[in-house]
């Protein structure tokens, strides 16, 4: 399927399944194009309250159409360093820059995380990433994170909007279902949600022990989706059918579970003519591996689709 395929595809509310044997590759969107200007990223550190004793970089990418006098929507990735680099397999900043310029989506600033690491003890040993905990833990603390933390600092400088419809975050595997738990835990903060090839499986789950209640895993998720009240969110889920299959589930499954869920909740609330909102989903499922390369080849399509309603807030 060609990208002008895909696109429409999307936009139709079809799932897109591209027939590549996952050699995914970048397309024109994700390529310096002439004429085009270029946002200005900085690197930063922080040192986390709420995750005490952890430091992470953190990068910012403000577009060159910013010019202060409006707040810009804001879009927050997680593992930032991959997401962040212009060779590699997301290359958001060169795709904000082309979609920006051309009025395919909002003036948008971009904030890309990594996971906090505790101090090393010595000098040969590296520090602990505490990673999984930040990402798959079922809570809101990675939200309060954030909320409270990282976008009061970027706007000390920038202008960022507090409209929730204005609001996206995304990740990778881990940083996926932590880019949905950001939105199932704060809707009225992030409505806009995408997840590539989302571990929403048992990473997180720990049994009962004594004194400590057991801590569910991400597989948790569909049920909880099935017996809760609809969140006013917008979803994308892609993942392939090469993906992980190891004793913490089966990563293709587990996000067609999700799938199953969000469309069920839906004509659950249609049937039922319950009022308020309905999930916003869509999906791309291909023949990839547990890796960026699909959604990466994907992602320019998934913004236009994202930011859709927005792209007149220029």
């Amino acid at each position: 399927m060609g990208k002008t395929n895909a696109l429409l595809a999307l936009l139709l509310g079809l799932a897109v399944t591209l027939p590549a044997a996952d050699d995914y590759k970048p397309g024109p969107d994700a390529q310096r194009q002439p004429g085009v200007p270029e946002g200005r990223v900085t690197k930063h550190t922080w040192s986390s309250r709420i995750f005490a004793g952890t430091t992470r970089d953190y990068w910012v990418y403000v577009p060159s159409q910013y010019d202060g006098s409006t707040p810009a929507a804001v879009m927050v990735f997680q593992d930032g360093a991959g997401c962040v680099k212009p060779d590699g397999t997301i290359r958001v900043p060169v795709v904000f820059d082309n979609l920006i310029h051309r009025g395919e989506m909002p003036v948008t600033v971009g904030i890309f995380i990594n996971p906090g690491t505790f101090p090393s003890p010595d000098a040969r040993t590296p520090g602990r990433s505490n990673r999984s905990f930040e990402y798959d833990t079922l809570s809101d603390q990675y939200a309060r994170f954030l909320l409270e933390e990282i976008l009061p600092e970027v706007a000390r400088t920038v202008k960022l909007t507090e409209d929730p419809e204005r609001r996206a975050i995304q990740g990778n595997s881990s940083g996926g279902i932590c880019a949905f738990t950001v939105g199932w835990e704060r809707p009225n903060a992030f409505r806009k949600v995408v997840s590539f090839i989302g571990s929403f499986t048992s990473i997180a789950y720990r049994p009962a022990q004594e004194g400590r209640p057991m801590q569910p895993g991400g597989d948790l998720y569909p049920a909880l989706i099935r017996n809760n009240s609809i969140r006013p969110l917008r979803i994308f889920l892609q993942d392939g059918s090469n993906d992980l299959n190891n004793s913490h589930g089966n990563w293709f499954l587990a996000n067609q579970q999700m799938l199953s869920a969000l469309d069920w909740a839906n004509r659950n609330a249609d049937e039922k003519r319950t009022g308020g909102p309905r999930y916003d989903v869509r999906h791309a499922w291909g023949d990839g591996a547990h890796n960026g390369r699909h959604g990466g080849a994907i992602f320019p399509d998934i913004m236009r689709w994202l930011w859709r309603d927005q792209v007149a807030r220029r």
